[in-house]
């Protein structure tokens, strides 16, 4: 039997087993248990949702608004309010048992893309060696009114 085809038979055996073990690990996922985390370190959830949700290693953080963890709205600068969300958002993902340096990645709705450059200097206080992927976005209107909301993604420790 030539090389190449010898070669080609195992290809299609290995292609054939990686199959059937994807099937195998895909399930496995599956089967992860889904756990809601409930924090301290941020505002009490104000409808039918969670802090976050831990699944596969993941903690999956809710959007967060400029919200004290006793529920009062942070009143004053943009730069106070950016503070207080991503200060929510690195607490749930503590509770969460979890690390600002495990976040992978960052979603963030501004009212106003004027104040990306405001928000940007604000996080780059807590993100500076550990530069999570990142969206930000303009949105028309958030919750309660608010000019900003920011939701994370980490892995758990």
């Amino acid at each position: 039997m030539s090389f190449l085809r010898l070669a080609s038979r195992h290809s299609l055996q290995l292609n054939r087993q990686l199959a059937l073990n994807s099937v195998s690990i895909f399930r496995m996922g599956l089967s992860s248990k889904v756990a809601p985390v409930v924090s301290t370190k941020a505002p009490p959830a104000a409808a039918s949702y969670s802090h976050a949700i831990k699944a596969n290693g993941f903690v999956y953080v809710s959007g967060q608004i400029p919200y004290t963890p006793d529920g009062k709205a942070v009143k004053g600068s943009f730069s106070a309010q950016s503070e207080q969300v991503i200060k929510n958002c690195i607490g749930i993902v503590e509770d969460a048992n979890s690390s600002l340096e495990n976040i992978v990645k960052c979603n963030i709705f501004l009212t106003d893309i004027s104040k990306f450059g405001e928000f940007n200097k604000v996080y780059s206080k807590y993100f500076n060696s550990h530069k999570p992927a990142r969206s930000c976005v303009a949105v028309k209107d958030l919750p309660l009114g608010c000019p900003l909301e920011m939701e994370v993604i980490a892995v758990e420790k």
